[in-house]
């Protein structure tokens, strides 16, 4: 008995001591694989990584601005070997290049290398801007353009990375974007030979929302400022913008870092885009532009502007009386010009939240000179500060809070608005900007309120408000109030415009005298 026992305790002994040798195998197979899971995806130059690309493919191309662009020849830039868009320059015989990039950066910079040499046939933006190049190439029939509102355009890469094939937004109904009036290419005349498709619409909980189809690029070029070998990346401070989604959208995607880290070096907490979305990286080797540099001593937008014009009076007056829209509390987004310079006559008992739609909560005002940073502008190419609590993200994650309702406020620019509230503020006949964001912004009005700022006639003395706007729309019956030079109105998308201000020294004659619709005046009218 004692025998058998002592046998049968040894036995046990045994399997437990196999079994612990085969579990500290097993974890130094896996400790030994965790060291080399991955080869290196870093290459020795932009050429390299660019070998056995053919001509007609589709390329996604991240950055804002000059924020996070892969880099192209500048002017004030000398050391340009190795880098994405100059590597692609090269490459002359690769053409047929559909470009999908939220803008063409400037003249100089960015895709317009590309468009110069006519390597690029089409291109997928939300912006042309003050791209000259790329507005005279457009508008003679030398590329054909289709212009998408840009929180669509951060969407449509966002769902391609996911796998999603389509998805629904409420951004351009009621406008060329859903009717397929969008001019696609113009013949070498400037007349518009091919427009773009009308969208599906459909309904949910009342509101109506446009079908939009995701984008998959083949390539993915990408501006990380930090990246390991395995291809994880760091985006600093707002340079995210449309890299993080662009990089996960495309079947091949090309990471130009400024530093090439160890891996580890970058906390797993602060990897924007995972190494699983990235196939190759290479290092920058150019020196960081700035598209538009304003500090704090501009004033009204413009530092050799003269402060005591007509112009810069009419600007002052409406840029105050903007101020007063603003609540305690509240999270705003402002357009480009004159909204951006509303803050600035802020109460001291109003604490607002500034949004920009290219991945910034929490905006300050512009830098002091010389503290200036390539890395943190504004949705107009303005280089910015900002506050404490303030957060970086994404385009995509910036256009969800849009979309979702959570700004409360936008105060954008105009070129026309309507008696019930549509809006024009992106296209004239002979002159296409693109909408931006603007479309996404005024396309929730119950949840973010619309107010416009604008003179209100034009150069010409032209009524800017009308019964029907005469200008590509941006939204329908989105604005609900307009602060002009002279005049304040309420909006209703049934009843019409309500006067309840006017400046000090003006009448209601003076405003119906250049007001082409009739309006209501309030019975409490004030002056401002």
């Amino acid at each position: 008995m004692r025998v058998t026992m002592r046998r049968d305790i040894l036995t046990l002994l045994s399997i437990a001591e196999e079994l612990q040798a085969k579990k500290w195998r097993c974890s130094a197979r896996f400790h030994s694989a965790a060291t080399s899971w991955q080869k290196s995806k870093i290459y020795n130059s932009a050429e390299e990584t660019l070998l056995n690309i053919k001509s007609g493919f589709t390329l996604l191309c991240g950055g804002f601005g000059m924020s996070g662009v892969p880099a192209s020849e500048n002017t004030l830039l000398t050391n340009l070997l190795d880098t994405l868009i100059d590597a692609m320059s090269k490459k002359s015989d690769i053409i047929n290049i559909v470009a999908v990039s939220n803008n063409a950066g400037t003249e100089t910079t960015g895709l317009s290398k590309l468009l110069k040499n006519g390597q690029i046939s089409k291109m997928i933006s939300s912006y042309i801007g003050g791209n000259k190049l790329f507005e005279r190439l457009y508008l003679t029939g030398k590329v054909e353009v289709e212009l998408t509102p840009q929180g669509n355009l951060a969407e449509r890469c966002r769902a391609g990375g996911a796998g999603i094939p389509a998805f629904y937004s409420p951004a351009g109904v009621g406008t060329w974007v859903e009717e397929g009036e969008l001019p696609i290419k113009y013949n070498q005349h400037g007349e518009v030979i091919k427009k773009s498709e009308p969208l599906e619409s459909r309904e949910f909980d009342g509101r109506k929302f446009l079908l939009q189809q995701a984008i998959v690029g083949d390539i993915a070029f990408v501006k990380a400022y930090k990246a390991d070998m395995y291809g994880n990346c760091y985006f600093r401070k707002a340079a995210r913008n449309f890299n993080s989604v662009m990089g996960r959208a495309g079947k091949v995607t090309i990471v130009e870092a400024e530093h090439i880290v160890e891996p580890g070096e970058i906390p797993p907490e602060d990897v924007h885009l995972p190494g699983i979305y990235v196939d190759k990286v290479v290092q920058s080797t150019t020196t960081k532009g700035i598209e538009i540099l304003k500090t704090n001593d501009s004033f009204l937008g413009n530092d050799n502007q003269n402060i005591y014009s007509d112009k810069s009076i009419r600007r002052a007056r409406i840029i105050k009386r903007a101020a007063l829209e603003f609540k305690d509390g509240s999270f705003a987004n402002l357009g480009i010009g004159m909204p951006t310079l509303a803050p600035n006559y802020l109460s001291d008992d109003i604490h607002v939240t500034l949004q920009s739609e290219n991945g910034i909560l929490g905006l300050g005002p512009y830098p002091q000179s010389g503290q200036e940073d390539p890395d943190l502008i504004n949705a107009g190419k303005e280089t910015v500060t900002i506050l404490p609590g303030a957060s970086f993200f994404g385009s995509e994650e910036s256009f969800a809070m849009i979309r979702a309702g959570k700004i409360n406020l936008t105060i954008l620019g105009a070129m026309q608005v309507s008696q019930y509230g549509d809006l024009a503020n992106w296209a004239l006949p002979g002159m296409v900007k693109g909408m931006g964001g603007a479309m996404d912004l005024v396309a929730y009005p119950e949840k973010t309120r619309v107010v416009v700022v604008m003179d209100l006639v034009d150069r010409k003395g032209r009524p800017k408000i009308l019964k029907e706007c005469s200008f590509p729309l941006t939204g329908v019956k989105c604005v609900s109030r307009i602060i002009t030079d002279i005049a304040v109105f309420d909006v209703s998308p049934n009843n019409g415009l309500l006067l309840i201000e006017v400046a000090e020294g003006y009448t209601v004659g003076d405003i119906k005298a250049k007001v082409d619709v009739d309006f209501a005046v309030a019975s409490d009218l004030q002056t401002f």
